[in-house]
């Protein structure tokens, strides 16, 4: 559901007027600016440093913020960046529990770290089935007792199969869906979109810029503005969430050149590339393969001093150790031959070590 710019009813404590886009997610009915924060990245900062950037985007005009169970001590520095504001934002978490005991274990846990008596959506995080009434499983009867029981409001999952994606949306049994969504969309995850809109199920946009692949901000804002979803950028520094909150001074606008962009973004990285998202970890011999599986993209589309340093070389050096174990394979959501995906990008990275030059 689109609304018209206008001041929310969940302002900042400035009640600063904002002037770009909000989207409504779906039957939830809660109405956010189209522009809001993934917090994954802050387990990698400081507490002091991920309170800093989580009040900053607040006050910059964010009000919904995703995190989840499995990320380190996300939750927790969320927790302490909303103490005394928590009615002014909406939070929504996911577990990755696959039985009811565990799932109330991590809800309960979750709430105490985020230092509040409720969540607004609380997700199944990652699945590989759509959790149903009466499947066996008793997880969907778990998600139904914890909103019954006040610790919910709204029922959310997330997913990385578009098969099982496109099962969820089908379904109506959710009023979230969490699924990647980026100017790297196929067809088929754009008529996603749709048909979740159809469905009044409100669609959180993770991987925006696809793990760090895509670099154009501006770019990335104006593809998504065209559609009915909640990008929830993932934000580790301040420059990064300055350009973020810089959209809601002014929103870029598709134009002729942001088009000739992306469209050669696509034509580069489309197809088997890794978006970072690190499920396949651990490896059994200590390969980084979240960074090494798509350093070919990495090199070339960030600074590249720093991944031809030694300890980078070391790092990527491991991929000869692989024992073709298949652990990370089967642990990928995407369905990537993680394996021979690792062996190519040794190879083109030894050959720009040869070369001396990217």
């Amino acid at each position: 559901m689109w609304i018209i710019p206008h001041i929310y009813a969940k302002v900042n404590k400035t009640e600063r007027s904002l002037f770009m886009k909000s989207y409504t997610l779906g039957k939830t009915g809660i109405t956010t600016p189209q522009n809001a924060f993934g917090a994954l990245p802050i387990q990698r900062i400081s507490t002091t440093e991920a309170v800093r950037l989580v009040r900053m985007a607040y006050e910059g005009g964010m009000t919904f913020f995703d995190t989840a169970r499995s990320y380190s001590d996300s939750e927790l520095k969320l927790g302490e960046a909303f103490d005394g504001i928590r009615d002014k934002v909406f939070i929504s978490s996911k577990t990755m529990a696959q039985t009811p005991e565990k799932f109330n274990e991590d809800l309960d846990t979750t709430l105490k770290n985020l230092r509040t008596d409720y969540l607004d959506i609380y997700q199944f995080h990652c699945v590989k089935q759509c959790y149903r009434p009466g499947d066996g499983t008793g997880m969907y009867e778990a998600m139904v007792k914890a909103k019954e029981a006040g610790k919910i409001r709204h029922i959310g999952i997330t997913a990385h199969l578009i098969g099982v994606a496109e099962e969820i949306v089908k379904s109506g049994l959710y009023e979230t869906i969490q699924f990647p969504f980026s100017y790297l969309a196929s067809d088929r995850e754009i008529e996603l979109v749709k048909d979740a809109q159809k469905a009044d199920m409100g669609f959180i946009a993770m991987k925006a810029i696809a793990g760090g692949l895509l670099t154009n901000s501006k770019a990335c804002m104006a593809f998504i503005s065209q559609y009915p979803v909640l990008p929830i950028w993932g934000v580790q520094r301040e420059s990064e969430l300055k350009e973020w909150l810089s959209f809601f001074d002014k929103e870029p606008k598709m134009t002729d050149e942001l088009k000739e962009f992306i469209e050669n973004d696509r034509k580069e990285l489309i197809g088997e590339f890794c978006r970072g998202c690190g499920y396949c970890a651990p490896c059994s011999v200590g390969i980084q393969i979240n960074n090494c599986a798509r350093m070919a993209q990495l090199i070339r589309r960030a600074p590249s001093k720093e991944y031809l340093e030694k300890d980078w070389q070391e790092r990527m050096m491991l991929i000869e150790k692989c024992i073709d174990c298949g652990a990370c394979k089967s642990r990928c959501p995407y369905g990537l031959d993680i394996p021979n995906l690792l062996r190519k990008n040794l190879a083109d990275y030894k050959e720009i070590l040869k070369r001396g030059y990217v």
